[in-house]
């Protein structure tokens, strides 16, 4: 069960909307100073020492202009290693200011490749747009005489240059950047599709070779880096959207929306019992975890359009951000207007698909739950983390014991058969990852936009101790934050 057996956005194919927001894949020239950058915000401590309560606005000026000095310092160092004559050049100079290009590329790569590689940079992220947000403070780029920021360089930006966005409108386009699914297909099919997928990247790229009114005009090799970049946004969107839709899947098929199960298969909840915080009917849960995961699934498509708007937000210089304690410890609390506007926009979207709404309309951002863009951003790449585990048990109990009869008898003893497992594990999830726990009170959790992935990782964070634990590991489950 694929996301092609649910209706896809209509937009999903308008790749001339879409690769606005698709960053390039980085090329192999560009990959060592793309080390070089890994290797400098590796041992960086930035935000160990920038991060602290000082009540002069001048002293901490002075330390943010030390420790952005030192940073510079620590990637111009490095760059010897990668580029002898480029790092020799840069240190002799004594005035990073002159080589403003350089390090405005070193930043644009790793923020391009963090974007199409979500799993990667995992730590060094944030210390790098933190490094950025402070460095675009108006009084710090006059201290600095430069400006470390350039904008993220997409597919659309390429073909732009290169005076070739026909490209985006070929007809083959869809099939030559297609992510093949593997799921419920034959060695034959998977062969066939892969083919098919093949000629159509030979005949775009045979097609425009040499077009675009731009200099230099497309080469081979920039068609090719123009369908991997739409095919990796391609292979992100399968791998976090269609859990979503596995999920909304398993829903409607274990359970009925307008009927009133028998207590085994209810998915009503009550406030106390299981560590519940709120209280559902079997309709209104339903309702509710079905609203959940159409919302989680928006967000997972609009995922690129976020990530752009959350470092609009978090590196604008009208929006400045101030120390505070939170549910993360000391927090920078900034508001992010153009986040808030999106999820706004999603959540309207997802209202004209449910027959009612349950729960409360609240996005927490710029406050103690959500501090900034940039912890939204990390929470709702959380969401395939979340789903990918669960589907992939439930698809792998059918075969489980196919071979050996001592596991077929362990499942029939204890679960009667694969399929009450799996009711027995997605009516456990759909109860108890969607109610409102996870936190100490009603506002920090409860039934709010991001207290319904509160909830789910707090269900996440207690699969040790369900009675089906030992299914997840018969079926390969490593845990919820790594490979599945």
């Amino acid at each position: 069960m694929s996301y092609q057996n649910f209706a896809a956005p209509e937009d999903d194919q308008q790749y001339e909307k879409r690769s606005e927001f698709i960053p390039l894949r980085i090329s192999d020239e560009e990959r060592s100073l793309l080390a070089t950058m890994e290797a400098a915000l590796d041992v960086s401590d930035y935000t160990d020492k920038v991060d602290i309560l000082i009540f002069s606005n001048a002293k901490m000026r002075e330390i943010i202009r030390t420790q952005i000095m030192d940073f510079l310092s620590i990637v111009s160092g490095l760059l010897i290693s990668n580029n002898f004559a480029m790092g020799k050049k840069v240190l002799s100079s004594g005035n990073f200011a002159d080589h403003a290009e350089l390090f405005q590329k070193v930043f644009e790569l790793a923020r391009r490749h963090k974007i199409s590689n979500p799993e990667k940079l995992r730590t060094e992220y944030g210390k790098m747009i933190y490094l950025l947000q402070d460095s675009q403070n108006r009084d710090m780029v006059k201290e600095l005489k430069f400006s470390l920021m350039k904008p993220l360089e997409t597919v659309r930006t390429f073909l732009e240059g290169r005076g070739c966005l026909e490209l985006l409108g070929d007809p083959e386009l869809e099939m030559a950047t297609r992510d093949i699914s593997t799921v419920s297909k034959n060695r034959e099919n998977i062969a066939w599709e892969l083919g098919q997928k093949a000629r159509s990247r030979d005949a775009i790229v045979k097609r425009w070779v040499g077009k675009g009114s731009g200099i230099p005009a497309l080469s081979e090799s920039d068609i090719v880096r123009v369908l991997e970049s739409i095919g990796d946004s391609n292979s992100f969107l399968r791998s976090v959207r269609d859990p979503c839709d596995e999920m909304i899947g398993y829903l409607k098929k274990y359970f009925k929306k307008d009927e009133t199960p028998e207590k085994p298969h209810s998915l009503s909840i009550a406030y106390g019992r299981g560590g519940a915080r709120l209280t559902h009917t079997h309709k209104q849960q339903y309702n509710y975890v079905l609203q959940s995961l159409l919302m989680w699934r928006e967000v997972a498509s609009d995922m690129y359009k976020l990530w752009y708007l959350a470092e609009k937000d978090l590196l604008s210089a009208d929006h400045q951000y101030s120390l505070r304690s939170s549910l993360q410890g000391l927090c920078r609390i900034q508001s992010a207007p153009n986040v808030s506007k999106a999820m706004k926009e999603i959540l309207s979207r997802v209202k004209t698909k449910t027959s009612s709404w349950v729960g409360s309309w609240v996005v927490h951002l710029g406050d103690h739950n959500v501090p900034n863009a940039f912890i939204f951003i990390d929470k709702y790449n959380q969401i395939g983390r979340i789903l990918t585990p669960i589907v992939h048990t439930i698809r792998k109990l059918d075969e489980v014991g196919h071979d050996d009869d001592d596991l077929r008898a362990y499942i029939k003893d204890n679960y009667r058969d694969a399929e009450a497992a799996k009711r027995l594990i997605l009516k456990d999830f759909f109860r108890h990852g969607f109610d409102g726990s996870g936190a100490d009170n009603f506002y920090d959790a409860g039934s709010c936009i991001d207290g319904r992935l509160t909830s789910a990782w707090n269900w996440c964070s207690l699969i040790e101790k369900k009675s089906y634990f030992s299914l997840f590991l018969l079926c390969g489950f490593t845990g919820f934050d790594g490979r599945f």
